[in-house]
C-alpha cells in the first residue's frame, strides 16, 4: 500500500495538469494564442494573491503598480526606465525591480521609401512630409509608446503627419508581412516604423526603403527620458550607406514591484532555476540564467534587481 505521505495532493495534480497542458499548447505551431496569464491561490479562497503575466504591453506596468499582477514580462527593457523615473507616459514613478531579463538583441527601424529623399527623422518635420505610414496594429504594444515619445522629442506627432496630408495605418502583424512590407511594394504606403530589425531590415532595403537616422541632439533628449540608443550597422545591413543611429529595443525583463513579498520572488526564482532546462532557448537549452541577471547589450538591465532575487542569484553564484 502506498504511504499516504507520499501521495500527491489532488489539488496539485489538477493545477499541474492545467499548467503543463497550457505549456504544451502555446508551443504548438498552429496555436494563435501565445500570451499566458497565470493566477494562483489557496483552495477555495476568493482572492488570487499571485498573478503572473507573460505580456509585451506597457499596460501591464499599471497592473503591477496597482498590485493586480505580481510578476510580469515586458519588451523592451528600456520602458522600465521610463516607468521607474515617472517619465514619458508615466505620470509618477512606479517602484519596480527586476528579477531577470531574457536576452533579445533588437533595434527600432524608421524606414521610408528611398524616393522620399528623407535621411533623418528631423527632416520629416522640417519638410512637413506627408508620410503614408504603417504602424503595428496591436494598439497596446510598446512600440506605440516609444514612437510617440520619439516624435514628440522631434517636435511632431502622428496627428501632424496626417495634417500634412499623410496617412497613419494600424496594420496587424509583423512588418515583413504582405499587408505591411507587401503594401510598400504595392505602392500603398511609403513608411514603416517598427522593431525586429533583423527580421525585415535587409528585405526593406532591398525593395527600395531607407532607414532614417536620429540626430545626436534628438537621441540625447530621448536618453534623458531613459530610452537607450542603438546603431543599425552597415556590417549587418550591407545596403546601408552608413551606420544609422536609432533606439534600442532589446531585452524582455521579468519584473515586479520593489516591495513584492520576498517569498513570492524567491519561489519564482527557484522555479525558474529548476525548470530552465525545459524552457526553449534559441533552439537549445538551458536558459542562460547566469547572463539573464546582469546588464548586457542583448538584455539591458538598468533598474535594480529585487532584493530577494539578488540574494537568490548571488547564492547560486550568478552574481559576485
Amino acid at each position: 500500500m502506498q504511504d499516504q505521505r507520499s501521495r500527491v495532493h489532488p489539488h496539485t495534480i489538477r493545477s499541474r495538469l492545467m499548467l503543463e497542458t497550457a505549456s504544451e499548447i502555446v508551443g504548438m505551431d498552429s496555436w494563435p494564442y501565445l500570451q499566458a496569464r497565470v493566477s494562483v491561490r489557496e483552495q477555495g479562497s476568493e482572492h488570487w494573491p499571485v498573478v503572473l503575466f507573460a505580456s509585451d504591453s506597457p499596460a501591464t506596468l499599471r497592473e503591477i503598480a496597482d498590485g493586480r499582477v505580481q510578476i510580469g514580462i515586458l519588451n523592451p527593457s528600456m520602458l522600465l526606465n521610463l516607468a521607474v523615473q515617472g517619465k514619458g507616459p508615466f505620470e509618477k514613478p512606479i517602484p519596480l525591480a527586476a528579477i531577470a531579463v531574457i536576452p533579445s538583441e533588437d533595434q527600432m527601424v524608421f524606414a521610408v521609401a528611398k524616393s522620399t529623399g528623407l535621411k533623418s527623422l528631423a527632416e520629416v518635420r522640417e519638410r512637413r512630409f506627408p508620410l503614408k505610414l504603417s504602424l503595428r496594429g496591436q494598439k497596446d504594444h510598446s512600440l506605440h509608446v516609444i514612437i510617440k515619445e520619439v516624435l514628440s522629442a522631434a517636435g511632431m506627432s502622428l496627428d501632424d503627419i496626417i495634417s500634412w496630408g499623410g496617412e497613419v495605418r494600424y496594420d496587424p502583424g509583423m512588418p515583413y508581412e504582405p499587408n505591411r512590407l507587401g503594401a510598400f511594394e504595392r505602392g500603398e504606403i511609403d513608411a514603416i516604423f517598427d522593431e525586429a530589425a533583423t527580421a525585415w531590415g535587409n528585405r526593406a532595403l532591398s525593395v527600395g526603403m531607407e532607414f532614417l537616422t536620429l540626430d545626436e541632439p534628438l537621441t540625447q533628449r530621448l536618453e534623458s527620458l531613459g530610452l537607450l540608443r542603438a546603431t543599425l550597422r552597415k556590417s549587418q545591413f550591407p545596403k546601408l550607406a552608413d551606420d544609422v543611429l536609432t533606439l534600442d529595443f532589446s531585452g524582455w525583463p521579468i519584473y515586479t514591484r520593489s516591495d513584492t513579498a520576498a517569498e513570492v520572488v524567491t519561489a519564482f526564482c527557484r522555479a525558474l532555476e529548476t525548470r530552465k532546462d525545459r524552457i526553449p532557448w534559441q533552439g537549445e537549452g538551458p536558459l542562460p540564467i547566469e547572463i539573464m541577471v546582469r546588464d548586457t547589450p542583448a538584455g539591458p538591465l538598468k533598474i535594480p534587481l529585487h532584493s530577494a532575487a539578488e540574494h537568490f542569484w548571488r547564492t547560486l553564484g550568478y552574481l559576485r
